[in-house]
């Protein structure tokens, strides 16, 4: 099980008084997804390292405009966790079906997330198993957004979670740094298709493989 730290505080780049954990996410989605590979994810008995993530950003008028992103057409009620405080949870349903969660991260008040694609389970793989089914091989327990969730239990009564609070559901511990990352072109995005902010650890056979979307541009005709 994950062994969490005491939580340090610092200052983030508006002012606000933060732990530094998160601050460490007050960067651009690209370098917080690069940050948060492999980080360890943990819900009770179950915890994962992130092999797999995908960065996204947020409306027009912000810093890292980005059109496939849930929160480019502004806040809302479905998305206002995206645009922060870092290290918050932003959950949502996938086809109105499997749940996948993403890390918040950048300025508060600036919208812009991580979404969690896919891990290695460390500790609780049978109950992980038990929750996938029995024929799901180890590298697929957590393979793919939905996948994972469901491997963790991780549901949409989690949105919002501080997930450096030690007394959270769901707690995450960021890794040393220094991961050589791979990166890619996002999976089954129909807009800023060729866009390459999907990283991965190189070798790591949870990773999911490539998927364009069938309403994508052709591969050049996007950004």
């Amino acid at each position: 099980m994950l062994n969490m730290r005491p939580r340090a505080i610092g200052v983030n780049g508006t002012g606000t008084i933060c732990p530094v954990e998160a601050d460490v996410l007050v960067v651009d989605p690209p370098t917080a997804a690069k940050r948060l590979l492999g980080a360890r994810l943990a819900v009770g008995p179950v915890s994962a390292t992130i092999v797999e993530v995908e960065a996204y950003g947020g409306p027009p008028d912000g810093p890292w405009p980005d059109p496939a992103a849930h929160s480019f057409r502004g806040r809302n009620g479905r998305n206002a966790v995206m645009f922060g405080p870092a290290g918050r949870l932003y959950t949502y349903r996938s086809h109105g079906i499997h749940v996948c969660a993403n890390v918040v991260c950048g300025l508060d008040g600036t919208a812009g997330a991580v979404l969690l694609r896919a891990a290695m389970i460390d500790d609780g793989v049978d109950l992980a198993r038990a929750r996938r089914g029995a024929a799901v091989r180890d590298r697929a327990l957590a393979r793919g957004p939905g996948n994972l969730c469901s491997a963790l239990a991780i549901t949409m009564d989690d949105y919002g979670t501080d997930l450096f609070d030690p007394a959270s559901p769901v707690r995450l511990q960021l890794g040393g740094g220094g991961v050589d990352a791979v990166e890619g072109q996002r999976v089954g995005v129909s807009q800023a298709a060729d866009r390459s902010w999907r990283f991965w650890l190189a070798g790591r056979p949870e990773v999911s493989g490539y998927r364009r979307s069938p309403r994508a541009p052709a591969p050049g005709a996007s950004d």
